[in-house]
């Protein structure tokens, strides 16, 4: 039934309605979003989907090629390694194993960040000058090389990975919650606030975070494509996840030693860390330029 009306009223979409909108008008941005989702369903239901246990081998069945060669099996369509064990099954625990590692690395970063950005962003003088000289510092550093500086204190491990991986990338957080919080201080409604008599805390809780989200959202987004990457290199440097661990870096580095006879068992776990690494940075990009364009309008 339609529906009539005396007045014409205008249409105002709500801020998280006209991102979506101007994020949907990049194909791009857009196929990266359905990839990125792909992956997410293969985390969440990935044990249903695997055919093998990612540690169960088959001795009869070592190195055997994807399931369209000759010489194929079509129990295992993608093969088995040196071990006899299956590569989509690895593969896919694998994806969960990067992902949620890499998840839980945001999470930390991007907490802790926010926290001690706004606190920099905030405060005035000495302090402030000690924060953002160290940041200044920290950042002109690849956040690879300063996680494996820290496992190299820590120890090599998957659990010190985590931790170094979160460190390493929360410089980058800080400096972008620290920007983000002195340019909002500079405008009228946190002039208002101030002489309402609104504190510190308040203003920025009540006032300058809301306005904050969509910014962590697209440095989330960028950080998750660095924390993939980083556990990935770790893993296949030997310093994180330890063989026979189904993690795609260190599937990566198991059969770099059998390339030349068996490609196909790096080629899939290197297709799987580029298809994430790309999908995660068109969905930034995406994001970001999709702020740009609503802050624009």
């Amino acid at each position: 039934m339609s529906r009539s009306s005396l007045y014409e009223e205008e249409f105002f979409p709500s801020p998280l309605r006209q991102t979506w909108m101007e994020f949907k008008r990049s194909h791009w941005a857009f196929a990266g979003l359905w990839i990125l989702i792909f992956f997410v369903f293969v985390i969440i239901v990935g044990p249903f989907l695997a055919p093998y246990q990612p540690l169960e081998q088959s001795p009869d069945n070592l190195l055997l090629p994807p399931a369209w060669s000759d010489s194929g099996d079509i129990r295992y369509i993608f093969g088995t390694d040196s071990a006899g064990r299956d590569i989509l099954s690895r593969v896919i625990y694998g994806s969960r194993l990067t992902f949620g590692i890499s998840f839980l690395v945001v999470i930390l970063s991007v907490s802790v960040g926010v926290i001690i950005g706004a606190y920099a962003g905030i405060s005035k003088g000495l302090r402030s000058s000690i924060v953002n000289h160290l940041l200044d510092s920290v950042m002109a550093i690849p956040t690879l090389l300063i996680a494996i500086i820290i496992v190299g204190i820590l120890g090599t491990g998957l659990i010190n990975s985590i931790w170094a991986i979160a460190l390493a990338m929360l410089p980058q957080v800080i400096h972008t919650c620290r920007d983000f919080v002195r340019q909002e201080s500079e405008k009228a409604y946190v002039t208002a606030a101030k002489l309402d008599g609104a504190g510190s805390i308040h203003i920025f809780v009540k006032s300058i975070f809301p306005n904050m989200v969509e910014i962590i959202v697209v440095q989330s987004t960028f950080a998750l494509s660095t924390a993939i990457l980083d556990i990935s290199a770790l893993g296949f440097l030997s310093l994180a996840a330890q063989a026979p661990s189904p993690e795609l870096g260190a599937m990566l580095s198991d059969g770099l030693d059998i390339v030349y006879i068996s490609p196909w068992s790096i080629a899939l776990p290197g297709l799987t860390i580029l298809l994430a690494i790309i999908s995660v940075n068109l969905v930034g990009d995406g994001l970001r330029t999709a702020l740009r364009r609503r802050l624009q309008h």
